[in-house]
């Protein structure tokens, strides 16, 4: 993936958002044993997911690529939007010092589960946003591929995650449909 793939602090959201591969149809989070795999992957223990939270981590990843996608240029479906608005906007988050006065925002002690998780991920989004970087996580606009990548070009208007494969489609259909008028 290499170029394509965020910096901390987006690197957690985009591979969540990826665990489903809409090309292929397969999803890492299909299952228990999936989660786990997650889990030990990412360093997620501490938040305690269990099989309890797979629904809703689900409909989380969908809601997060919706709002990629919509980083490419597409609406936020308002189901999608009210999934962020309702997960996120349950996530509770404190304010830390530092020991230089810096700010940081983090999720509240004592959550564990998927509404960890969730304020872990919104905290890393709002330092994603406070840094410029939230609006360069995109999904690729392709409908059967989706993949979120980071965009990393200079104008930030990429649409597509690789332009050798879904933009070269595009490009494709577009040519087809001029020709057929």
């Amino acid at each position: 993936m290499g170029d394509r793939q965020a910096p901390e602090p987006l690197l957690l959201v985009q591979e969540l958002a990826n665990t489903l591969d809409i090309e292929t149809r397969t999803d890492r989070l299909a299952t228990p044993e999936g989660l786990d795999r997650f889990v030990d992957d990412h360093g997620l223990e501490r938040f305690r997911l269990a099989e309890p939270d797979l629904a809703g981590l689900r409909e989380l990843r969908e809601a997060l690529r919706a709002a990629c996608l919509a980083h490419a240029g597409a609406a936020v479906p308002r189901e999608a939007d009210e999934v962020l608005e309702r997960r996120l906007g349950a996530a509770p988050l404190v304010v830390r010092i530092g020991v230089r006065g810096e700010a940081a925002v983090e999720a509240a002690p004592g959550l564990t589960g998927l509404p960890a998780l969730t304020a872990h991920l919104a905290a890393l989004i709002a330092r994603a946003a406070g840094e410029g970087s939230w609006q360069r996580l995109k999904a690729c606009e392709t409908h059967d591929c989706q993949w979120v990548f980071y965009d990393r070009s200079p104008a930030g208007s990429r649409r597509w995650c690789t332009m050798a494969v879904c933009g070269s489609r595009a490009k494709m259909r577009a040519y087809r449909a001029r020709r057929a008028r």
